[in-house]
């Protein structure tokens, strides 16, 4: 196109753009045609004339000047995918197909070309094979709020999609595994129900991650056995003597229950912009960051006795920490990591009414009195109040048993060197 061709067109594609993006479709398309008079090729020109005859069902015409659109931008996986609308009009499945196959080949990302393929599968009764596609238009897709109202709608179908096929193939297994799993009743299959469900899509795998030290090789165990804790029956049968400690302190010293989320101001809070500074999570430290608090301790003399029996981790500066922790009715403590995955949390239930329930990586489980269970708190975890009535559980960390003494002493000396460092600055 010639320079003197190329400056009057430019006034012609702006008006274009405005005439389209207002909805005058005949204006529109008008000023194409004239751009396109001065400029046969322009690719610009030819789609949008090509999805205006799309828009007057003339699939034969719309194809013509996508071909032609191809030809002058034969890197653009939109044309491509505009080839593929112009032949579903037209009953071309096979061409449809290709097309689709040529707009992922420029772009395997390409979602509007990964959802058509999806649509197009389930439109040829391929519904299973549409929901595998449908899962990956879910992984790629942009934030939902930045698509237009057509691609919404779309994308709501796809996960519908995924659903039903999701419940389709664990129903399908079911069967598969019913025999195999009436014949090992007796064993802990409860690892293996898990990987299934991540499998088939319902669930998704979590790891560590720990916002001080990832420690290597330790296993992502979400929830421990109580089998690895001999001390744990010991210690449950303490849990009336525990609640009747807290229930004198909860009613007379409860001002000296601090919120347990406090950043300074001008810290980025992040999703703790609720909690941060709220009674809402407030908790009454019996030891904090490794050291002892005598007064409280000395107002439950036989918790802090059980606590001392216990193999509590033990570093300088860090821990143990142990704690009652309070959350207030219809709270929630959202998703977040731990520090570290050389120590493990354990929890206590002391005072839990219904609805309130505790989730580590993809198990929720709700309180029961009494029960304790001991988790990797380097795993996302959160914990949800939905009652209308206090929940408090005594806290406090151990090591990781996978973790044997000579390499505690080495992750002591680790974490304070990392500190000693820093402070030096102060």
């Amino acid at each position: 196109m010639s320079t003197t061709a190329a400056a009057a067109s430019q006034p012609l594609i702006q008006q274009a753009r405005e005439a389209g993006q207002a909805g005058r479709a005949n204006e529109s398309a008008h000023l194409w045609r004239r751009v396109l008079e001065l400029d046969p090729n322009h690719s610009e020109a030819l789609v949008a004339l090509s999805m205006h005859a799309l828009a007057s069902r003339d699939a034969p015409g719309a194809l013509a000047m996508l071909t032609r659109a191809a030809k002058a931008a034969p890197r653009d996986p939109m044309i491509q995918l505009y080839i593929a609308l112009a032949n579903k009009d037209l009953g071309q499945v096979d061409a449809e197909s290709a097309a689709v196959t040529r707009a992922l080949l420029l772009d395997p990302y390409f979602f509007p070309a990964l959802l058509h393929k999806g649509m197009m599968l389930e439109r040829l009764g391929k519904r299973r094979q549409a929901a595998k596609v449908f899962r990956n238009v879910l992984k790629i897709m942009p934030a939902r709020d930045k698509l237009a109202p057509g691609f919404q709608r779309a994308v709501q179908h796809a996960e519908s999609s995924v659903r039903e096929n999701e419940d389709s193939l664990e129903n399908h297994l079911d069967g598969v595994l019913a025999d195999l799993r009436r014949r090992h009743a007796g064993a802990r299959l409860d690892r293996f129900e898990r990987s299934l469900q991540v499998m088939i899509g319902k669930k998704k795998m979590y790891q560590p991650e720990p916002v001080m030290l990832h420690y290597a090789d330790l296993p992502p165990i979400q929830f421990y056995d109580d089998d690895l804790f001999p001390w744990m029956a010991q210690f449950e049968a303490a849990t009336d003597c525990i609640r009747d400690e807290l229930r004198p302190v909860l009613a007379e010293s409860r001002a000296e229950f601090a919120p347990y989320i406090q950043y300074p101001p001008g810290a980025p809070v992040n999703q703790w912009e609720e909690l941060n500074h709220s009674e809402r999570w407030s908790t009454y430290f019996l030891w904090r960051n490794g050291e002892r608090q005598d007064a409280h301790c000395e107002r439950c003399p036989a918790t802090a006795e059980v606590l001392e029996s216990l193999p509590l981790a033990r570093i300088p500066n860090f821990s143990p920490t142990a704690m009652f922790s309070c959350l207030e009715p219809h709270t929630v403590i959202p998703p977040h990591t731990g520090e570290t995955n050389t120590r493990l949390v354990v929890h206590l239930p002391l005072i839990v009414p219904p609805s309130c329930t505790f989730r580590v990586g993809n198990e929720t489980r709700p309180w029961e009195y009494g029960k304790a269970f001991v988790f990797d708190d380097s795993i996302e975890h959160e914990a949800r109040n939905d009652s209308d009535e206090l929940r408090v559980v005594l806290i406090f960390d151990i090591w990781n048993p996978n973790l044997p003494p000579a390499e505690r002493e080495l992750v002591s000396a680790l974490v304070n060197g990392v500190r000693d460092y820093y402070r030096a600055d102060d």
